[in-house]
């Protein structure tokens, strides 16, 4: 049996050393944790002692007891000597979760936790984990695709609905490897294959930054998708065609500027994910990178260098200037303005200059350039709508009035090889951004083959060459609810 004397003399020295370093918080917590540790540590020998000391044995147990009296007493401390060893490793267990919780967790600078919420507006976490109306980050935003829909996760620090019980190696798998806590591929909703090229640092502070947001309780039942796309084992093959694991590898021969431009728009940025048009299973269509695609009903625009669809016509100050305000040579609609509300309008000067300087390398596809305007049977009628319900705003000649109204010559919303923006934005009306003037919705002053009618006007009106293919049946599916 321990000296209960030697264990207070321990506690005294202990004591005196946490005394003798100062009373520094940190100090203090790291001497709490010496004090546990150590009557813990004694705890287990006493435990072990007890259970593993072998019996003791004398003159009466050897030749006092009578033989079925011995024989059954034997068999009691057998069966209380397995037990106690069961208890053990209970106990053994115990006490591991005790001395990790006396461990101290590694230190999160300040500075990492402003990085974070900086590298966490670049990625956007907000505008996707955070419902209409609901708490930021705390999930619930519904993600359409072909395959059914998807809610977003809650990643505030709440344990038992957030990621509160995540690790940072937990949380830099989910991004890197694009696997969940609990060992499950997640699907490419979450865009895991471009948060893969973002560094060990990287992930680790925007890890740091979430752990200080306000926790939100908030279950969210995530997978939605129909069958068979539901099961997560469907994606095994989807990872094995379309996922490459990988950190950003800085091109030597590019300028350090560019690289950087190529790491956010590539990775944090995921630009792709919504200009890049996808095949039937969902992973993006060979060759096609950054040539516009859909996405919520809306088009999301070419961004290669194209002179007439992308950004060809561009300078890197005015991609740089349309990044941060939304003001340029065309207008941000639908899920872009989000991007520039909640995200771009954050980035320093120097890396939005870098995210244009990588985006006007992006050579032009020649595929958009077929196809060009034909003649336009309903051009007459659509010049006389656009001059009752739009030129007092956007000019007869499609020029805008700058900082106020977008101009429409030259828009690459007007542009696109696809018209659904113009649809939308005539419908559903657009809210200001920045001095932008807000616009109202149309959608009970024309109807769709009016509508269909002016889209098709300003698409191959002042020097604008898209083709003249809105119809009416277009309109009427964004009409719907």
């Amino acid at each position: 049996m321990a000296d209960p004397r030697k264990s207070c003399e321990c506690h005294a020295m202990v004591a005196v050393s946490c005394g003798a370093r100062g009373t520094d918080a940190t100090q203090s917590n790291v001497c709490q944790s010496t004090v546990h540790r150590s009557w813990i540590a004694k705890t287990f020998h006493w435990i072990v002692a007890g259970v593993f000391a072998p019996p003791q044995t004398g003159a009466r147990d050897a030749h006092s007891v009578p033989p079925n009296r011995k024989r059954l007493r034997e068999l009691t401390r057998s069966r209380k000597r397995t037990a106690s060893r069961v208890g053990l490793v209970v106990a053994i267990g115990v006490l591991d979760a005790a001395i990790a919780q006396t461990k101290p967790a590694r230190p999160v600078s300040s500075d990492q936790v402003r990085r974070g919420e900086y590298l966490a507006r670049a990625a956007d976490c907000i505008s996707c984990h955070t419902a209409n109306g609901g708490a930021p980050y705390a999930g619930g935003l519904r993600l359409d695709t072909p395959f059914g829909y998807m809610l977003t996760p809650n990643i505030t620090p709440d344990p038992d609905t957030g990621i509160g019980r995540w690790s940072a190696n937990d949380f830099y798998r989910a991004l890197h490897d694009g696997v969940n806590k609990r060992g499950a591929d997640m699907y490419p909703t979450m865009p895991y294959d471009f948060y893969t090229r973002i560094t060990r640092a990287d992930i680790d502070a925007i890890f740091a930054y979430l752990r200080t947001v306000k926790p939100e309780r908030n279950a969210v039942d995530v997978n939605h998708l129909d069958f068979p796309f539901d099961i997560r084992m469907s994606m095994i093959a989807w990872r094995e065609l379309y996922f490459t694991k990988g950190t950003y590898t800085p091109d030597p021969a590019k300028t350090a500027s560019w690289n950087r431009g190529a790491y956010l728009v590539e990775g944090l940025g995921h630009c792709s994910a919504c200009h890049s048009p996808r095949n039937l299973l969902g992973g993006f269509e060979k060759d096609k990178d950054f040539t516009g695609a859909g996405i919520d009903g809306w088009f999301a625009l070419n961004l290669t260098s194209d002179v007439t669809t992308g950004l060809g016509a561009w300078t890197v100050n005015d991609i740089a200037t349309y990044l941060k305000t939304g003001a340029g040579k065309t207008t941000p609609v639908g899920p872009m303005a989000e991007v520039v509300r909640n995200s771009l309008r954050y980035l320093t000067d120097t890396d939005l200059k870098a995210m244009a300087e990588y985006l006007k390398s992006i050579p032009a596809d020649s595929s958009v350039l077929a196809d060009r305007n034909g003649p336009d049977p309903t051009r007459a009628q659509g010049a006389a709508l656009y001059s009752d319900h739009c030129s007092g705003c956007h000019q007869a000649n499609g020029r805008g009035i700058s900082g106020v109204f977008p101009q429409l010559a030259g828009n690459g919303v007007v542009l696109a090889s696809d018209p659904a923006n113009i649809f939308k934005v005539v419908l559903g009306g657009i809210p200001a951004l920045g001095k932008y003037t807000a616009m109202p919705s149309f959608a009970s002053q024309l109807d769709d083959h009016q509508i269909a009618d002016i889209a098709n006007y300003v698409r191959t009106s002042w020097g604008n060459t898209a083709a003249p293919d809105a119809t009416a049946s277009m309109a009427a599916k964004f009409r719907r609810p």
